[in-house]
């Protein structure tokens, strides 16, 4: 028989721990920074660690969605670290990016419809967080789902000054899915909004209307 573990088992919760103050490493599009770390073993005896981290902060991406067609708004966007690790460095994405100091995370996530795919979308909902890599970095990311007319979607989208090139397209939902269970996609930000996709499909409308 299987042990039932209770339900808050299952969740993160604060650590015993002293962190010191970050020593510099590099700087450069994003800080990295060094750690020492003091943590008691499972006898109860410290432990000290370095670690290492590059703050990225906080993210938005939003799951952008055509109810009216069934459809979902992707992007293409070049990426060195997808390069570098498959060789498929044109990657297919959501809208995502950084919130701006002292913006709100909905803010950041209209913002980023609108330089991205060039339409905002007409109702938001934030749904969950995570952190992407924790081994890596503090980057915090918030997903939205957001509804958007995908027939005003752009060819083109991103920021020049920013070096930005995003290329909009538009698929159905069932496309999109089919990708997901295919293992075509593989940007950690979409595979994410595509689980959460098909495990809460048939009631979009009722996330949005509840907004």
């Amino acid at each position: 028989m299987t042990r039932r573990i209770p339900f808050d088992a299952v969740a993160d919760r604060p650590a015993d721990v002293t962190v010191s103050e970050p020593t510099d490493i590099a700087r450069g599009f994003m800080p990295y920074e060094r750690y020492s770390v003091v943590l008691p073993d499972s006898e109860g005896r410290e432990t000290r660690q370095r670690r290492d981290l590059l703050r990225a902060g906080r993210v938005v991406a939003v799951l952008t969605v055509d109810l009216d067609q069934d459809r979902i708004v992707l992007i293409r966007q070049f990426r060195l670290s997808g390069h570098i690790a498959t060789g498929r460095g044109d990657m297919v994405e959501i809208v995502a990016g950084r919130v701006d100091r002292g913006e709100s995370p909905r803010d950041a996530a209209i913002r980023e419809c609108r330089e991205e795919i060039g339409v905002a979308p007409s109702r938001i909902v934030e749904l969950f967080s995570v952190l992407s890599t924790p081994g890596l970095t503090e980057e915090y990311v918030t997903f939205f789902l957001g509804t958007v007319d995908s027939s005003k979607v752009v060819a083109r989208g991103g920021l020049d000054g920013e070096g930005e090139d995003t290329l909009p397209f538009v698929v159905s939902v069932d496309d999109a899915l089919a990708a997901l269970d295919r293992g075509s996609v593989a940007n950690a930000l979409l595979v994410n909004a595509l689980q959460w996709l098909a495990l809460h499909r048939a009631g979009l409308r009722d996330y949005i209307t509840a907004a």
